[in-house]
């Protein structure tokens, strides 16, 4: 029995954005619909490292004419110390099972897998939500997420101007000079040190940060602006403001997922700024139809994304048939 190990490049190759985000509706729509089979994440902290281990599994029926379903699993670990052994705080890594025989398939670099599906994420919920006409996005962070989210957005949308915003002027100027013209990427990307001027003429926003408070002012948004929001995964964290929140359509990868780790939606519930009927629908509800989208070009639209396992799983199956036709990896005997 051989298994196909593909590299953080060989996944970067076989998974390209524009399949990754037609893939994301898939994932998105399976998952509301009930289709998809997604266990609740488990967790095994590691205290004495400072650590914890993810186990996210899902089962996706076939999205492709070429085989059943996708069966895969994601493991992260997250080890708060490794900073000081010099090694990343996060390690990902996937494997994909036969959906027929649970034979293994494949293993992959989780991290590179997971930067692209959650930009491809937001690309499909941008695609579904905002303006057709829409030509500038405002993109708050300079890491490896704020790469995808950009690359996402200019993919389903022609942008004509960019506008970055980080803490840090440095790395935003060399986000700028790195992801300027590449390939859907408009040359025109402009570094601001004002979160207001990011988003003054910004049609989409992206929020791809680990802050732990708000990063803009939702008094400060267009109408008709489209934000993601992607950067905070824990019941405190509050990337976007409760403003934003109250002004906007509110639309969530998961209820369930979201509901139990979204800072953005959780604090404005608990605190009575909204119901929690606020929230209007999941993605995969409004891409199948069963819901509404945006009604007017002046409507706020906010997209809250924690990250569900149906994305690491059907990008894994993308990843892992391109690469058999391109022959990526190298084939291990087990």
């Amino acid at each position: 029995m051989r298994i196909r190990i593909l590299s953080a490049a060989d996944v970067r190759q076989a998974l390209p954005m524009q399949t990754a985000v037609e893939g994301m509706k898939t994932a998105f729509s399976q998952l509301s619909s009930g289709e998809a089979t997604v266990p609740l994440r488990s967790r095994i902290a590691v205290p004495q490292s400072n650590g914890v281990a993810l186990f996210m599994p899902a089962l996706l029926v076939g999205w492709s004419e070429e085989g059943p379903g996708t069966l895969a699993v994601k493991v992260v670990s997250v080890f708060g110390d490794n900073p000081k052994r010099n090694l990343p705080i996060i390690h990902a890594a996937v494997m994909v099972l036969d959906s027929v025989t649970g034979r293994p398939l494949a293993l992959m670099e989780g991290g590179s897998l997971t930067a692209i599906r959650t930009g491809a994420g937001s690309g499909a919920a941008t695609d579904v939500l905002a303006r057709e006409d829409a030509s500038v996005v405002a993109i708050f962070g300079s890491g490896v997420q704020a790469r995808t989210q950009l690359e996402a957005v200019c993919t389903v949308r022609k942008m004509e101007q960019v506008w970055v915003y980080s803490p840090t002027a440095s790395h935003a100027g060399a986000f700028a000079a790195e992801m300027a013209g590449t390939g859907p990427i408009p040359a025109d990307v402009r570094v601001t040190r004002s979160p207001r001027e990011a988003i003054a003429h910004a049609d989409i926003i992206c929020a791809a940060t680990t802050s732990r408070v708000p990063v803009f002012d939702g008094q400060d948004l267009q109408p008709g602006a489209h934000i993601n929001g992607v950067g905070s995964f824990t019941p405190e964290m509050q990337e976007v403001d409760v403003e934003t929140v109250r002004r906007s359509l509110v639309v969530v990868d998961s209820r369930e997922s979201v509901m139990e780790e979204a800072g953005d939606l959780i604090v404005p519930i608990q605190n009575g700024d909204i119901a929690a009927s606020h929230i209007h629908a999941e993605i995969g509800e409004v891409i199948a139809g069963s819901q509404s989208g945006r009604t007017s070009a002046g409507q706020i639209t906010y997209f809250k994304s924690c990250g569900v396992a149906v994305q690491d799983a059907i990008a894994a199956g993308i990843a892992l048939a391109n690469a058999e036709q391109m022959g990526l990896g190298s084939l291990v005997e087990l």
